[in-house]
């Protein structure tokens, strides 16, 4: 059997979505399970055990409609069982649409659309999170088959790129006698960060209660971003902005070489908790706790406005911010660092 995902979007959406194909394969041990995810996204699920190829959707054929359907077609030629558009989009149900032989093609409910699906689902609203929703496309699977559902996420890095990271770290300057923690100082989406100077006092409080050192990571455009905030610190010695990661891949590796990872809720966040790295999450109000936390437990927490008030809908971001004091979240930081 031959099975194809398609989840082409950023990381945290990517990561959640796997489930999907670990309970795939579970359910169909000598399948052949493709997943579909942008190409700056793919590095990271090389050497999943659930997943036998990872295909690449270029920038180029992003931007390029006719180098998109080309790719598409060509993807297709596999003859693939059952396709599952986790998308549902009118790009990605091309998928579909190039495999009306499939026996199996799912795709979530969408009003005039979906027309190429044998199956739509609709919008769960009594999942307990994003990883439970997406799980819910393979109910039509149960008609014929009897699914193992997985809801566990996992990034797999080997040990060779793990000790390559961590001899970068200790050219750094880190010391793994020291406890390390990680932080996602900054976002890519600025309603999603923090307040500095309030994120600022939680690296401080980190450092002097734990005799830590702490990394901040960035990407190329927010690499000022981390320097002003390590220079907001007076330069504390115990920070550290000078590691680079060339791909996604490489921040795994960095992740994975850390006690604790503690910032702003996103990609890197759900990265940690695939990689097994204890995490706490700070939610801005246009983000759902509920569901962008999944499987959370006592090593993997966060918070959000909405756990102070019934509503935020009258509040401005930075009065629900307000809400998030640091001392509360250092409490719970220190409460899951106290576990490890």
């Amino acid at each position: 059997m031959k099975i194809l995902v398609v989840r082409f979007k950023q990381i945290g959406d990517s990561i959640l979505a796997s489930p999907i194909c670990n309970s795939l394969k579970k359910s169909f041990p000598n399948s052949q399970v493709d997943y579909v995810v942008y190409e700056h996204i793919s590095p990271l699920f090389k050497s999943h055990p659930h997943i036998d190829n990872v295909i690449s959707i270029t920038k180029d054929e992003q931007k390029n409609v006719f180098k998109y359907i080309r790719k598409v077609r060509q993807i297709t030629k596999v003859k693939y069982d059952i396709v599952i558009d986790i998308m549902s989009t009118p790009k990605s149900e091309l998928f579909t649409l190039f495999s009306l032989k499939s026996k199996y093609r799912i795709g979530r409910y969408k009003k005039k659309r979906g027309y190429t699906y044998t199956h739509k689902i609709k919008e769960p609203h009594d999942a307990k999170d994003k990883v439970d929703k997406f799980l819910r496309m393979l109910g039509p699977l149960e008609e014929e088959y009897s699914i193992v559902y997985d809801s566990d996420y996992i990034i797999s890095i080997h040990a060779n790129e793990k000790e390559y990271m961590r001899n970068k770290m200790t050219d750094a300057g880190l010391d793994f006698s020291r406890p390390i923690f990680i932080c996602a100082i900054n976002s890519r989406v600025e309603r999603k960060i923090y307040p500095i100077n309030n994120m600022l006092e939680i690296v401080q409080s980190v450092i002097n209660k734990f005799n830590a050192q702490v990394i901040f990571f960035y990407s190329p455009s927010e690499k000022d971003f981390a320097l002003n905030a390590k220079k907001a610190l007076n330069d504390d010695k115990n920070i550290f902005v000078s590691i680079e990661t060339k791909s996604i891949r490489e921040l795994a590796m960095l992740i994975s070489n850390c006690n604790m990872f503690f910032g702003n809720e996103g990609g890197p966040r759900h990265l940690a908790q695939s990689l097994n790295i204890p995490s706490f999450s700070i939610f801005c109000k246009h983000s759902d706790k509920k569901e962008w936390l999944s499987n959370s437990n006592e090593f993997h927490q966060g918070v959000e406005p909405n756990d102070f008030v019934a509503t935020t809908d009258y509040l401005s971001d930075r009065e629900a911010y307000d809400l998030i004091r640091p001392d509360y979240v250092f409490q719970k930081i220190s409460e899951i660092y106290k576990k490890i």
